[in-house]
């Protein structure tokens, strides 16, 4: 008789403190004290010839017993988190309302600051009251241990307000920088007909825009007693950056605001080896990028883990069916960024069969698991959406290079990364020194495999794929977990 091991504490609770021989021997059972007879005697240990012994009945009815108390457990459990998670939504969403708040604010005053009806004084007080508001914004709330891990849209809501602050203050200490440089300079009326100025022109001719060339400040910090080793590249090796009006006109001051955002990517993705300048491949690795966050990192992990959720085997060829669908709408976003929520449509289609010839359905997950289905929904257009709003905000490639990043760094060795290759390469010897008899039989040709693995690993198959998994063929050792690369 086959005893679940949720049954084994109430099995213990119910065994004599004091056994009696007959006990021992397997003449009566243990629980309810009467003979054997014809009945079966179950061992409980230690040994199945040594120990106590138990009927059937018994046994049965205490199994029964531990099957009702976990139910009842499972449902508590599941109503604790049901009312952890609401509480964490109001307070959560509290928060995103003060981070949304103070974020519209830091873009008015940036908007503000560059309007010249608005006195320059006027625009100070309103940096101000400003900063005094952000500094009044409470830390991020922690969310409660059934919710289980860091909050996205916390994330993302404090980043975009630190972007929009970062915005604010550059357009303010602008303005008020040229004001001052304008209100301490002396009145010239001699220079009003040079510059054809109107009728009442008192001879104040306030600067708006000012090159002084790559090297003035460290001759202006050296007046100060300040020292600084001015870079060896010159500036006439480099093309001269248009005027901060003409950057305006065309839509350059974001560009400029997140130039180094940018350059701090491209130094990322260079560490890693990723060949930034290789449009393909940061379309390549982007697209893993994008895979990784809105869609592998997250409640996938628990919908993954849950009794009725997908195999290994059916994570990887569904991850590798999205990679092509990110590319694609990420190059299609180049013109539109709206492109992305055709990535979304499907990667969050809950009643979509997945890849590699699976039945899975995100739908078909029930139980305690069911109700982290909405909430992967949510986390798949939530990142994407974020992803959008960088593009909009900062540019088609540099919202590539962020994804890439991503990618770079918690998924280096994926299909669709330069590594992919070489993991393969690597894997096809485990494969050949394998006993393959019991494999699926897409496994049987390894050629076939190769090319396979190297163009569409979902074209195996989940069930072949699963077989990998488990067998650690991609892996190099059962240690690392088939998320690694699925």
């Amino acid at each position: 008789m086959h005893l679940p091991a949720y049954a084994h504490a109430a099995i213990r609770a119910a065994l004599p403190a004091l056994p009696s021989s007959r006990h021992v021997e397997a003449v009566d059972c243990c629980l309810c004290d009467r003979p054997f007879g014809d009945r079966v005697a179950v061992p409980l240990g230690p040994t199945p010839e040594s120990g106590l012994h138990g009927c059937r009945d018994c046994l049965a009815r205490l199994v029964a017993q531990a099957r009702r108390r976990q139910s009842t457990a499972l449902v508590r459990d599941a109503a604790r988190s049901r009312a952890e998670s609401a509480a964490w939504e109001a307070v959560k969403r509290k928060h995103l309302a003060r981070l949304g708040g103070v974020r519209a604010a830091a873009e008015a005053v940036a908007r503000l600051s560059a309007d010249d009806e608005v006195e320059a004084v006027r625009v100070a007080w309103l940096l101000l009251s400003l900063e005094s508001a952000y500094a009044w914004v409470p830390e991020a709330p922690e969310p409660p241990p059934s919710v289980g891990r860091e909050d996205s849209e916390l994330r993302d809501g404090g980043f975009r307000l630190d972007l929009a602050m970062v915005s604010a203050r550059e357009g303010v200490a602008d303005r008020l920088a040229y004001h001052v440089v304008n209100e301490a300079a002396p009145l010239d009326p001699g220079a009003c007909e040079e510059l054809e100025c109107p009728e009442g022109c008192v001879g104040r001719h306030d600067l708006s825009e000012v090159d002084c060339g790559p090297d003035a400040i460290f001759e202006d910090l050296a007046r100060h007693g300040i020292t600084v080793d001015p870079p060896e590249d010159r500036a006439e090796e480099r093309p001269v950056p248009p005027p901060r009006s003409a950057q305006r006109a065309a839509g350059g001051a974001a560009g400029e605001r997140f130039a180094s955002y940018a350059e701090n990517c491209s130094a990322v993705l260079a560490h890693f080896g990723l060949a930034v300048d290789d449009d393909e491949v940061l379309l390549d690795a982007a697209a893993v990028g994008l895979v990784t966050d809105a869609w592998r990192d997250g409640p996938l992990d628990e919908i993954h883990a849950a009794p009725d959720g997908p195999g290994d085997g059916e994570v990887f060829a569904q991850s590798v069916d999205l990679y092509r669908r990110a590319r694609t709408a990420l190059a299609a976003a180049q013109d539109d960024p709206g492109a992305l929520a055709a990535f979304v449509a499907v990667a969050s289609d809950v009643r979509l069969p997945w890849a590699g010839e699976s039945g899975f359905r995100l739908r078909s997950v029930s139980g305690p698991a069911a109700h982290l289905v909405p909430e992967f929904v949510e986390h798949v257009g939530n990142r994407v959406w974020f992803t959008t709003e960088v593009m909009r905000e900062q540019g088609w490639r540099t919202a590539l290079l962020h994804r890439a990043v991503t990618a770079a760094v918690r998924a280096p060795e994926h299909f669709g990364m330069p590594a992919w290759p070489a993991v393969v390469a690597a894997a096809m010897p485990r494969l050949a020194a394998l006993d393959r008899s019991q494999a699926p039989r897409a496994l049987h040709d390894l050629a076939a495999v190769e090319e396979a693995l190297l163009k569409a690993p979902d074209r195996l198959g989940a069930a072949a794929l699963d077989w990998l998994a488990g067998s650690a063929v991609l892996l190099g050792g059962p240690a690392d977990g088939t998320e690694a690369r699925s």
